[in-house]
């Protein structure tokens, strides 16, 4: 695959490229019902023991995919409201937290994070999502949903996120959609610099900015740790 210019500027934003995503997604998510297995991923695990270290409750997962961290949660004794865009992959959530008898612990609701988030001011103690934010958004998308994340927040809040960074092998690979954003394989990414994630921290308290690698290339990521001021 071609590397591109990795200017973090460079391209233009196609709108029907990015709303294509859905498409795709539901494509994926038909082939495959454990398209990422059902072990909770390694951020899940960590989120969890410092929720529970904070006393934490409510959990919003945003961009749940399949659903196994929601599982995760769940069996972890968190109530959560787990919500991603695909129609796919949320019915086969739902069906999973019933085979698993979750039902209780898992609101599961089809939603576009692209639009504000469909719940009160300071409903919940805690955010949490893996790689819901390197998806094909704009970087005002993605201030408007950091903000939007804080709203739903109760103070002191956390909002623990997942990001493919600048160093990963894929920045620069494939077409340039701007912003940061690359295609390859029909997926759209957005790579982040350590600059991006101080810009959506805005309202918040920056706790950690953690490296960590995850899956065969290795993908290199950020693990983003903030809490709602």
């Amino acid at each position: 695959m071609k590397r591109q210019n990795r200017g973090q500027g460079a391209g233009r934003i196609d709108r029907e490229i990015l709303n294509a995503q859905l498409r795709h997604w539901e494509n994926v998510f038909s082939e495959a019902e454990d398209m990422f297995g059902l072990e909770p991923s390694e951020p899940a695990r960590m989120a969890a023991e410092l929720f529970q270290a904070e006393g934490t409750e409510r959990i919003l997962e945003l961009g749940a995919g399949q659903g196994r961290d929601s599982l995760f949660f769940a069996c972890s004794g968190f109530s959560v409201h787990a919500l991603d865009y695909a129609e796919k992959s949320t019915a086969t959530l739902m069906e999973k937290a019933r085979q698993f008898d979750l039902s209780a612990r898992i609101t599961v609701i089809r939603h576009d994070v692209r639009e504000p988030l469909p719940f009160d001011d300071e409903t919940f103690d805690a955010c949490y999502s893996h790689m819901l934010y390197c998806m094909a958004m704009t970087t005002k998308e993605l201030e408007n949903l950091s903000s939007e994340v804080r709203r739903v927040l109760r103070p002191r809040g956390l909002n623990v996120y997942t990001v493919r960074h600048t160093g990963d092998a894929h920045f620069g690979v494939g077409v340039c959609r701007g912003e940061g954003l690359y295609e390859t394989g029909g997926f759209v990414v957005h790579f982040f610099s350590g600059e991006k994630v101080k810009r959506l921290a805005k309202g918040y308290d920056l706790v950690g900015i953690d490296e960590f690698e995850e899956g065969d290339l290795p993908r290199k990521l950020f693990r983003v740790t903030m809490r709602k001021r």
